[in-house]
């Protein structure tokens, strides 16, 4: 597999999950950050959608004939249940003060993430064998996503129906790495509703959505894990392109200018910074978020070569 850590053995590999799981669930908070993004930093994302894909008709029938047993043995409920705690305390605790950052301190933020991409970028490309093919899945990945988050959001209503298709769209987003479920949610003007209902602990309003998210995950990742299997190369670079093309929603410089047409909303600009304090701030933390990464990766790579001798 081609990712950039890979997860201890032991107790520490359920600390690690966790750990997996609230940068998964920071992530998906912000509007243009990918969790799949944070699952091929952390090294997990393979084994997620291996994991995702477990879940099928005939566990479904063991849990309605009462064969809660069986049903757990043909699932790796250990590794989701972890990394789901991780996640669901991220999306509760850092839900507001993520809002917060994104409402009044958005390009540090960006900044941070924008450093964990990059190098996720860099050292995922680094460990794939390129050919023509990939080449081209990589332009193309990255070509689709960049057009996907210069999407304009759009003015649409909280009924179940909407609700359900918008988490059906979200987590197909979600869980491919560079496309943000919660930025798909923006553009089908789901986000706020959704934060909101989150913040004031609101489960029933987010039950459609969350019945959708379901629903599209264990249709799409029986795709995406048949992908990884059969075509590994050119499904890694497609990954890699959907990364590169997602910088445009998270580079942190921005302006505001009005929309157009019907809808009077407005939308954001990619700019050049001024070489001011709020630049050198970003940039800092840019290359934080950068060396942090590669620091990882290599302290798991040198603690995997000290167990292998």
């Amino acid at each position: 597999m081609a990712a950039t850590l890979r997860p201890p053995n032991g107790l520490k590999r359920y600390l690690y999950l966790a750990l997996a799981g609230v940068t998964m669930g920071s992530a998906d908070v912000v509007p243009g950050v990918s969790g799949g993004t944070m699952a091929f930093i952390m090294g997990i994302y393979e084994e997620l959608v291996d994991a995702l894909k477990s879940f099928n008709w005939r566990v479904l029938s063991l849990v309605m004939r009462l064969r809660l047993g069986d049903a757990a043995a043909a699932v790796p409920w250990r590794f989701l249940m972890v990394l789901g705690a991780g996640i669901a305390a991220a999306l509760l605790a850092l839900a507001g003060p993520i809002g917060w950052l994104l409402d009044h301190r958005p390009v540090p933020l960006f900044a941070f993430f924008l450093g964990l991409v990059l190098a996720s970028i860099v050292t995922v490309a680094a460990q794939l064998r390129w050919s023509a093919t990939a080449v081209a899945c990589l332009f193309l990945g990255a070509g689709v996503a960049w057009w996907l988050v210069g999407l304009v959001p759009l003015a649409m209503p909280h009924d179940p129906a909407t609700l359900f298709l918008s988490g059906v769209a979200a987590i197909t987003a979600m869980i491919l790495p560079g496309i943000s479920g919660s930025f798909i949610l923006l553009v089908l003007g789901q986000y706020e509703y959704a934060i909101d209902a989150v913040r004031d602990r609101d489960l029933l309003a987010l039950l459609p959505l969350a019945a959708g998210a379901v629903f599209g995950i264990l249709a799409f990742v029986r795709v995406l894990s048949w992908l990884l299997h059969r075509h590994r190369r050119v499904t890694m670079a497609l990954l890699v392109g959907f990364m590169a093309g997602s910088l445009r929603k998270i580079w942190p410089f921005k302006a505001t200018v009005p929309g157009h047409g019907e809808t009077p909303s407005l939308r954001d600009i990619n700019v050049l910074p001024e070489l001011d304090g709020a630049f050198w701030l970003a940039f800092g933390l840019c290359v934080l978020g950068f060396l942090l990464v590669l620091g990882l990766n290599r302290l798991v790579r040198a603690r995997e070569v000290g167990h292998g001798q």
